[in-house]
């Protein structure tokens, strides 16, 4: 629908009554939503506005924005969510799975073909024909495309997953997208870890596209589709089925486990206060066995408030909230029979050697030095001593230069000798028009700050092992801001990491897992081959923490 430009017709704010009568709309159209989540995304103050547009095939849509971006949209009075809403609340709407190959073509236009959809073990999702649906990646379960069924899903299985799926009415990536603020879906991770396994998969997209498998084999151009339940049921058993417990169960016991291994062997009484958030970040993670991942969310308690809660019942912890909104541990009873009780596992012998490894091959920050660069019109100054313009020394060097030139020429004021004498090439050199006649001398450290000032500044920056690396302009630190996005929700961005040999990819992955959130890595704007990572939330103290210990 949205897959060409539209034509606008009005612009307006909402009007109060009208605010009200959306919010029981919406509330009407996604029973899922809860109160809160309502509030927030129909905000009672905040700016709302209501936009009539004509799509290019001539269906009039309203279209309501919050903060720069569209929220719903309506058409024939159906309210839908747009992705930028789906991204906040996923599980708004049943959602089915596809292909990265598949979105290009749902962003040309296309729908889905039921060919290209991906069954998970826990089959598809429950819909009736036409039916408001999702439709998300491989391994992502951020949004990337809504639609209404075109079949049910009994349909579905009754046609052996053939012709059309779902309808699609608007894509990540088209015009109204684009009204937006244009970012990216976050990383959301699958409900079921089966969601990203890689299956056979036939892809049938409208407009001719020929009928591949995942291993690019292609046989007339068709391929026979299993369901990936099948295939996944053939090959491993389901992780509901480990161990003989579900899921749910196996994740509570590996957070109990991480947390009385953290107490015991980690977390010392000077540490106390102790952020919630730190626990967790730098010490629980810390603690997962090998070949596990500690995920809250799939859990029974699904935050690490809840679960500390009861731990608290259970006279473990004691937790207060020192500041607002923000936990601490403030006592930890080490001689409880939990703790007391708990056995530390031995280090496997997998672990023992990426332990070695990571000792031996440490990350060893580069070596960087402030440099500057002659620039041309203080060429002269330095032609003396060797250098032309665009040489570049350190400030030591500078210096040198300046006092011996000060002293060859005989520059050092015979009466005071902490005042520099200005000749021509001097004045040229570092004062303004308007001083040229009357600023006849300058302190040695006054001579020195307007030399370094004049000129351009670059850097060297040297990993070990490797050649120096000289770069022109100022260097830039590290940055890590907070911004305000969609509904009031913060997020952490932190920029230049590839300066000092940092890779954007391993500090999102890492961060992603200590901060339980979920990562973006993107191009930075305004910076030619440079990425930043975002994070959901405010994870400053994360990141700096994270920052420190391995630049450190």
């Amino acid at each position: 629908m949205f897959a060409k430009a539209f034509r606008v017709k009005s612009n307006t704010a909402i009007k109060g009554s009208d605010r009200r009568k959306l919010r029981a709309d919406v509330t009407a159209a996604f029973p899922a939503l809860g109160t809160d989540q309502i509030s927030e995304l129909i905000p009672g103050k905040e700016e709302l506005n209501v936009v009539k547009l004509y799509v290019h095939k001539g269906d009039s849509v309203t279209v309501y924005t919050s903060g720069g971006n569209p929220i719903l949209f309506e058409l024939e009075k159906n309210l839908y969510p747009t992705v930028y809403t789906l991204w906040a609340y996923p599980d708004i709407l049943p959602t089915f799975i596809t292909w990265p190959l598949v979105l290009e073509k749902l962003v040309g236009g296309a729908d889905l073909m039921l060919p290209g959809v991906v069954v998970p073990p826990t089959g598809l999702p429950q819909v009736q024909q036409g039916d408001l649906c999702a439709i998300a990646l491989v391994g992502n379960r951020a949004p990337v495309a809504i639609g209404v069924a075109a079949m049910s899903t009994a349909q579905m299985l009754a046609s052996g997953l053939k012709g059309k799926g779902v309808s699609v009415l608007h894509t990540y990536q088209d015009h109204l997208w684009r009204s937006g603020d244009k970012s990216s879906p976050p990383a959301i991770a699958p409900l079921d870890p089966t969601d990203s396994c890689e299956e056979k998969v036939h892809l049938g997209l409208q407009g001719n596209l020929k009928s591949l498998t995942l291993d690019g084999e292609e046989e007339n151009g068709q391929v026979p589709l299993r369901e990936a339940s099948e295939d996944t049921s053939s090959r491993a058993p389901s992780q509901d089925s480990l161990d003989g417990k579900p899921l749910q169960e196996q994740m509570d016991d590996l957070l109990l486990r991480c947390f009385l291994h953290a107490l015991k062997s980690r977390v010392k009484k000077a540490d106390l206060p102790l952020l919630t958030s730190t626990l967790l970040g730098s010490h629980m993670f810390s603690c997962c066995p090998e070949g596990q991942q500690l995920d809250i969310k799939k859990s029974s308690y699904k935050k690490l408030s809840k679960f500390l809660q009861h731990m608290q019942q259970e006279q473990i912890v004691q937790v207060k909230e020192l500041s607002k909104g923000v936990e601490s541990i403030v006592a930890v009873d080490w001689r409880h029979p939990r703790i007391t009780s708990f056995v530390i596992p031995e280090p496997s012998l997998t672990s023992q050697t990426v332990q070695e490894v990571s000792r031996e091959q440490p990350y060893l920050p580069p070596d960087i030095k402030s440099l500057y660069c002659v620039p041309a019109n203080m060429t002269q100054l330095f032609l003396e001593s060797g250098h032309k313009k665009g040489s570049t020394l350190e400030g030591s060097e500078v210096r040198k230069i300046i006092t011996d030139y000060a002293k060859r020429n005989r520059l050092v004021d015979a009466d005071n000798r902490n005042l520099v004498k200005l000749d021509p090439i001097l004045c040229d050199c570092i004062l303004e028009k308007n001083e040229q006649h009357l600023v006849t001398k300058l302190p040695w450290d006054c001579l020195l700050t307007r030399c370094l000032k004049n000129m351009q500044p670059a850097y060297q920056v040297t990993f070990p092992g490797q050649e120096p690396i000289l770069k022109k302009g100022k260097l830039c630190p590290i940055d890590i801001t907070l911004a305000l996005k969609t509904y009031n929700k913060k997020v952490t961005v932190v920029r230049n990491l590839e300066t000092y040999g940092l890779d954007p990819c391993s500090v999102a992955a890492i961060l992603q897992q200590r901060c339980q959130a979920s990562t973006i890595v993107s191009p930075a704007p305004g910076a030619k081959d440079s990425l930043q990572v975002q994070v959901q939330g405010n994870q400053i103290h994360h990141l700096g923490q994270l920052l420190l210990e391995i630049m450190w």
